[in-house]
């Protein structure tokens, strides 16, 4: 017996259904991607995580793509890695990536956004007993960042600004590991930290440390923070893998976005935080598809504040064909 086309087509659909074969992402993978077998850089940290959903969701797979992970601790180890082929694409902060451009170290693009800052993801914090109420007070202080001449120190500069005070790398600026800055803090090693999530939440409940400042206000509000970077000879020669790549990572972002507990449930898999903390802690916000006029505030913001090396324009730093 012959059945017409329409209703095999029907049969198939509905035969995939049952056996479980349909992906989460829906459409048939592309069939000449030009590369199939991605490494990507990714980091122990709440930023990464749309990037580890959309792997253990099976996001990738569905575009056609098998990604394998590989942790490091930022943008500053994955520019040799990306260099000399050992990366595809990594996340990492991105005053490292354009700096990187804009010295010639590395010719690469800026292929996916990350994460930005939220209510409670990056704020100043101070000791319980502190005179410090305000960014006014920290004329003549030492602040705890995770790395001078980044954002982390950025973001203080323009909380300060705005109380009319001027800070600078050099005098003002104590560099910390996230993990030791409660000590710092509490041992009187600096005067105020720019605390970071867990980190932030950790150290109020263990100390009663005190939020002065949230960074995600006012000039610094919903600031980029990370996003993904690949060489550009690499773009220009995948650019049918990039897009796919694009696609999953962006329902990574919708999910990590729309659904704590998903959240909730991935975090601990590739992190320390447990599941607790991670219920509590204050997630920023993610966005993989490029906006430059998103990515034009990080510019400005770096000359504004000296952190530029080069002249970096905002169409050195996107491929030709990215999504806006």
């Amino acid at each position: 017996m012959k059945f017409p086309r329409l209703v095999i087509g029907v049969l198939i659909c509905a035969l995939a259904a049952v056996t479980g074969c349909s992906s989460e992402a829906g459409d048939s993978p592309p069939a000449d991607l030009e590369k199939t077998q991605l490494t990507v850089g990714t980091m122990a940290v709440v930023d990464a995580a749309p990037l580890e959903i959309a792997v253990r969701r099976g996001l990738f797979k569905a575009e056609g793509l098998e990604v394998k992970l590989r942790t490091v601790s930022g943008a500053a180890e994955a520019l040799p890695l990306l260099k000399n082929g050992q990366l595809d694409v990594s996340i990492g902060a991105y005053i490292p990536f354009i700096n990187a451009i804009g010295t010639g170290e590395a010719d690469l693009k800026i292929v996916a956004e990350g994460s930005r800052t939220a209510p409670g993801t990056h704020t100043i914090m101070v000791r319980p007993d502190s005179d410090i109420k305000t960014p006014a007070d920290l004329k003549g202080k030492t602040i705890g960042v995770n790395t001078k001449y980044s954002v982390a120190s950025m973001l203080v500069r323009a909380a300060a600004k705005v109380h009319g005070v001027t800070l600078t790398e050099e005098k003002n600026f104590a560099q910390i590991a996230p993990p030791e800055m409660q000590s710092a803090l509490m041992s009187g090693k600096v005067d105020a930290i720019q605390a970071v999530e867990p980190f932030a939440t950790m150290t109020a409940q263990a100390t009663g440390a005190q939020v002065i400042w949230d960074c995600s206000q006012g000039a610094t509000a919903e600031f980029p923070i990370a996003g993904y970077a690949a060489m550009t000879d690499w773009v220009n020669k995948n650019p049918k893998t990039l897009a796919a790549f694009q696609r999953a990572l962006i329902k990574g972002h919708d999910l990590a976005s729309a659904d704590r507990a998903v959240l909730v449930e991935t975090v601990p898999q590739f992190t320390t935080i447990k599941p607790d903390l991670a219920r509590n802690v204050a997630v920023g916000l993610y966005s993989a598809a490029i906006n430059p006029t998103r990515l034009q505030r990080v510019l400005d913001n770096m000359r504004e504040f000296g952190l530029m090396q080069g002249d970096v324009k905002i169409e050195q730093i996107l491929p030709q064909t990215s999504n806006k």
